[in-house]
């Protein structure tokens, strides 16, 4: 399989919490995180086509950032993990502000943790 993705996904080296505003509640943790969408890791399966407000703190040089990242996300596919109790699920970001799209995109395209 081809791989066509546009932008550049990074793993983060630390776990990053994935928070629906919303709710309160941990949706998970980024598996991967783009300019422009996003890999959640969830101990259960998320409902297809679905939209999120989520809120999660960057990995800074020592611990985690203070700024909290808030973003709208639209649920694009999901499949069980290889591991038992896990599920992948791919997002689009659908709305950021220019601030924490700033933030965002200095956290992906550096070498910053």
């Amino acid at each position: 399989m081809q791989d066509t993705r546009t932008t550049k996904r990074k793993p983060p080296v630390r776990i990053i919490d994935v928070v629906d505003s919303i709710t309160g509640r941990s949706l998970g943790h980024i598996g991967n995180l783009s300019t422009d969408g996003m890999l959640l890791i969830s101990p259960r399966a998320l409902p297809a086509n679905t939209l999120y407000q989520v809120s999660f703190k960057l990995p800074a040089k020592t611990g985690f950032s203070t700024h909290a990242i808030e973003i709208g996300v639209h649920e694009q596919w999901g499949e069980a993990a290889s591991a038992p109790g896990q599920f992948w699920t791919g997002f689009r970001i659908i709305d950021i502000s220019p601030e924490d799209q700033e933030h965002l995109n200095d956290w992906v395209n550096t070498n910053r943790v």
